[in-house]
Formats: structure tokens, sequence, C-alpha cells
């Protein structure tokens, strides 16, 4: 009788997973500002703004990075899902499932994986976001002091080190694009509660805001050289000098 193969994750477990001194950068700025941000390899194509996010329970492929990996939308798979707190009041929905393989490391150490993402279409900093399944596959452990993660591969701890340049990039992108979408939000909503008459209202008419003379005028010569220049009108009640 053939015995039963060992499931990959006892087999991965064998491996210690650990952070010490000389995964020490030689300067940290601020701790815990930057997020994880690397560089797999994802069906052949390198995406260099992947962000690691053990707060997400989905795998997330922008359609606009799946378009510049050269991936029909017709490869994706119906899907049901729907989540929020991707675009600011607005419940999103994936256009589709995908399975694609996502490696880590290099020639002489390297993992791969097939993960499951759910496309969505709208802007983000990012190319794509691998979430708890994908650390759970990897049986990844990330530091976000060092920016590093390690997972275990066939030779052994494969580390990936979190790019910082692109990572404060993303940052100071993806608040741009929120800020963007929260501007349409509120517009959308003070559309929707604003009252026309009152709008109507506010506006006064040109000639309100013209400027009025009141009481008499006379003609003074102010010019200091030419007697012949058109004269000034002033208030009856001022002193022509």
């Amino acid at each position: 009788m053939v015995a039963p193969a060992t499931p990959s994750y006892l087999k991965w477990s064998q491996t210690a997973i650990t952070f010490d001194q000389s995964d020490h950068p030689a300067h940290i700025a601020t701790a815990g500002r930057q997020a994880l941000v690397v560089d797999p390899v994802v069906e052949g194509t390198r995406l260099t703004k992947v962000l690691m996010d053990g707060g997400s329970g989905l795998n997330i492929l922008y359609a606009e990075t799946l378009k510049g990996m050269g991936i029909p939308m017709s490869k994706l798979s119906a899907s049901s899902m729907s989540f929020h707190g991707v675009i600011p009041g607005k419940k999103a929905h994936s256009l589709g499932q995908i399975a694609l393989d996502v490696v880590f490391g290099d020639s002489k150490n390297y993992r791969k994986e097939k993960l499951t993402f759910e496309v969505v279409d709208f802007q983000s900093a990012y190319h794509a976001i691998l979430g708890r399944p994908a650390y759970a596959r990897f049986m990844a452990r990330p530091c976000y002091v060092y920016l590093k993660m390690k997972m275990p591969g066939p030779k052994g701890v494969i580390t990936v080190t979190g790019n910082r340049q692109k990572a404060e990039e993303c940052f100071q992108k993806g608040s741009r694009i929120a800020d963007a979408q929260m501007a349409v939000v509120e517009l959308q909503e003070y559309q929707k509660n604003a009252d026309p008459s009152d709008l109507l209202r506010s506006k006064k008419p040109a000639t309100d805001s013209a400027f009025q003379s009141s009481g008499e005028t006379k003609p003074v010569h102010i010019h200091p050289t030419d007697p012949e220049a058109a004269p000034t009108h002033i208030s009856t009640t001022l002193d022509s000098k």
C-alpha cells in the first residue's frame, strides 16, 4: 500500500522562521510607517508594487495590472464576492476570480504557489494585494520593523526584503487617490442633500455688485501737466484739491 503524501504545510513547518540582529537594517527612520511592499513574480511577470496585507482576507489583483500582464478578462471565472473599505462609502464588487502562480525567492532557492485572486476595477497605488490566504499558503512570517518577510523554501529560509522607496511612493499616491475618492463621495452627498432653491437665492444679480454712485458728482482735472486730459468725476462733497 502506498503511504499518503505528507501535506505541504507539515513539510514546510519543519523550517524554523526567526529574526535576529542580522536582519536589522543600518537605519530605521520611522518604524511601522511604511507598509511591506514586495516584488514577486506573478504568472511570469515581475510585479514591483505588491502590498503584503495581513489584515486582508483576500488576495486582490487590479484590472489594470491584469491588462498589463497580457491576461485577457475572459480568463476570469465568476465570483459573487463583494467587500467594503476599498472605495470610501461604497461596496466594491469583484469582476471575477483567477488562479495564478506566485513565486518568491531567486534561482537558488524559491517557492512557487498558486493563489486565487479577486480582480477589481478601481484605482490603486499597488499592482496587487496579498492577504492572509497568501501568508497561509506560503507559511510566511513578516517583520514590520525590518520590513522583511521570511518563508520556508526547498533549500532553507527565503528572505524577502520590502522596498522602502516603493512603499513611500505607494503611501503618497494612495493618499492622493483616497483624497480624490472622498472628494467625489462628498460632492455626491452634497448634491443629493442640497436644495437647488438655496443655490439660486445665493446668486446676486450682476448689477447688485457693480459700483453705484450716491449723490451728485462734479468734474475735476487732476492731471498735473495736461489741462486737456479728461476730467475725473468726484462727489460734490469732496474738496477738488
